[in-house]
């Protein structure tokens, strides 16, 4: 073979590669437009997180800057999209005061969330002797003797996004739920046993994602 006819073959598998790297490169963006046209129609909303009620077993301030508090929260979310699914890759559940965190975290199951459908948690919150600030000690002591005392049950998480195949990267999600416990005069629990009482709800949560 003369070294001109290896030029030529040479130029032709050059040539080759170029257009199957195009051949790539096209598709990979149509894939990308495709998916974009589709998120663009579709607008995924955010689901929806509604604080049914809170059961008290515990809420102990009595010793200067710390609280001892058990709770058992339910939870409920709603996918209001009717033709994407969401992951809940991690869920987080905790309690604060005046955005100071009173419980550990609590961990909810990875889950999916089919088109409209509804979940609903009830896990137990607890936290034995959490140090509170002195200034937070006292504001707390003095709404509990006025007779309510106001929460955040707060859930931090990941979550993705499903339309048909594809599966969207993970995005942070935030929910905030007001919660008010009440004491004397003003109480409006439930007693549901020793030492337990139920706070009725269904409070709307702020969510962001």
């Amino acid at each position: 073979m003369s070294a001109k006819e290896c030029g030529h073959h040479g130029k032709g598998r050059n040539k080759f590669r170029r257009r199957l790297l195009f051949g790539i490169l096209f598709f990979i963006l149509i894939v990308m437009i495709t998916i974009l046209l589709i998120w663009a129609i579709l607008r995924p909303s955010k689901p929806r997180f509604i604080l049914q009620d809170t059961t008290v077993y515990g809420f102990n301030a009595s010793v200067p800057n710390f609280l001892t508090s058990s709770f058992q929260v339910t939870v409920s979310s709603r996918n209001p999209n009717d033709r994407i699914g969401i992951y809940y890759d991690r869920l987080d559940l905790y309690a604060t005061y005046r955005n100071q965190q009173i419980t550990p975290r609590t961990s909810l199951p990875p889950t999916y969330q089919g088109h409209k459908d509804v979940n609903v948690w009830s896990p137990f919150i607890n936290g034995n002797m959490i140090p509170i600030s002195p200034d937070f000690s006292t504001s707390l002591s003095s709404e509990q003797a006025s007779g309510s005392v106001f929460l955040t049950i707060k859930i931090d998480g990941r979550v993705r996004w499903k339309v048909g195949a594809f599966v969207s990267g993970r995005y942070h999600l935030y929910v905030r739920c007001p919660a008010i416990i009440t004491f004397g005069s003003k109480f409006n629990g439930v007693i549901v046993a020793q030492n337990a009482v139920k706070f009725q709800f269904v409070t709307r949560c702020s969510v962001s994602v």
